[in-house]
């Protein structure tokens, strides 16, 4: 399923090949929350936004329009209209940021509902069911995410808790796969590396979690407000206990930076709401920099986005255009923004991959850091 191609340091070049198609890695999923990216961007857009993985939220999808809902219409492929791959989170991490509204129990936790108040259980099981009428790709366990900081004995008790629940995933997924009339009896199933920032817990937790031959190996927990520095840190103690032949994830992750950083530390699959969220409120990234398109200076700026840039949008349209919809407050500011960002990722892993393929990503990486994180 994962063929590793080409290693220049830690960093790697791969191909990961699933049932719904081949990603080429280093790769950035787009995030589409509730079955579609946030800013008018539609499946059949992401096609020529270079998009290869999609990524569904499996909580918000449970809760409208229902996973049952997903499932009768044919799982989220057919219900979105897309060809590719499609990653579900577990809901673990939305579960545990609704810390006033849930109770944690071995069996799983209860929560109540942001929409109505609703009184809800999931647990690995539930999780996996869910997850199968949704009929992704892959799917990811549910864990435990806990807060930074968390208190060490608290992390102890939290990574054994995941493991529990992991064993459980597993079994419950080989059950679904198994059954008639799954959507996709072929779905991956991975597991996510906690432990707080102690990189004792982390260590230990990726050993054991790496003895269950899973499809894959994410490290979960990280980009809540921890220093950047902590992350890259935890990284780097982790990376040498993941299965060489899986693909790695880093869940949650970032900026332009941060996946140069991850990918030099042996990282292949990324995923953030970031390019999208910043996008709609008119933070658009390009090589020089970022650019927040509300500043007067655009006004009569007639050039790109991102004069290196040959999305749909840096062909068609100026900075004056994109500020001038943004002050006047029109949709299309943001579906236009949304499409350059995306873009952006995307063919930004490109060259990453380009780069690992013939040797030089260490001066690639040197070169771009230089500018890529600096406010325009």
């Amino acid at each position: 399923m994962f063929e590793l191609l080409q290693t220049e340091g830690k960093a790697r070049r791969g191909r990961f090949t699933t049932v719904h198609g081949k990603v080429e890695t280093p790769a950035f999923m787009n995030v589409a929350t509730s079955a579609a990216i946030k800013g008018g961007i539609s499946s059949y857009d992401l096609v020529d936004l270079h998009c290869q993985v999609e990524l569904c939220n499996t909580y918000h999808l449970h809760l409208r329009p229902g996973d049952d809902v997903v499932s009768d219409m044919g799982g989220l492929r057919a219900f979105m209209g897309w060809q590719g791959p499609v990653l579900t989170d577990s809901g673990g991490f939305q579960v545990f940021s609704l810390a006033p509204l849930r109770r944690i129990t071995e069996d799983g936790v209860y929560f109540s509902s942001h929409i109505d108040g609703s009184h809800i259980f999931m647990g690995p099981e539930e999780s996996m069911r869910i997850q199968s009428n949704l009929g992704s790709t892959i799917a990811m366990a549910f864990d435990e995410c806990v807060a930074n900081p968390a208190e060490y004995e608290y992390a102890v008790q939290s990574c054994a808790r995941t493991t529990r629940w992991l064993e459980r995933c597993k079994k419950e997924m080989a059950c679904l796969n198994a059954a008639p009339g799954t959507i996709n009896p072929h779905q991956m199933l991975f597991g996510i590396n906690q432990g707080a920032t102690f990189d004792d817990l982390r260590v230990a937790h990726m050993r054991q979690i790496a003895e269950m031959d899973l499809d894959g190996y994410a490290i979960g927990g990280l980009a809540v407000g921890e220093p950047a520095e902590d992350m890259y840190r935890i990284i780097s103690c982790v990376e040498p206990h993941m299965p060489v032949g899986k693909p790695r994830y880093l869940m949650g992750v970032g900026t332009p930076l941060n996946l140069l950083e991850a990918v030099e530390r042996g990282i292949d699959l990324f995923d953030c709401v970031m390019p999208s969220r910043n996008a709609r409120h008119a933070h658009v990234f390009t090589r020089a920099g970022k650019r927040n398109l509300m500043n007067a200076k655009y006004t009569r700026d007639s050039a790109p986005i991102d004069e290196t840039c040959d999305c749909p949008v840096c062909k068609k349209h100026s900075r004056a255009y994109l500020h001038h919809l943004f002050k006047a407050e029109e949709l299309l500011a943001m579906r236009l923004s949304v499409m350059h960002n995306l873009y952006f990722y995307n063919r930004l892993m490109e060259d990453i991959r380009a780069a690992i393929e013939e040797g030089r990503f260490a001066a690639f990486k040197r070169e771009l850091s230089r500018t890529i994180d600096r406010r325009i």
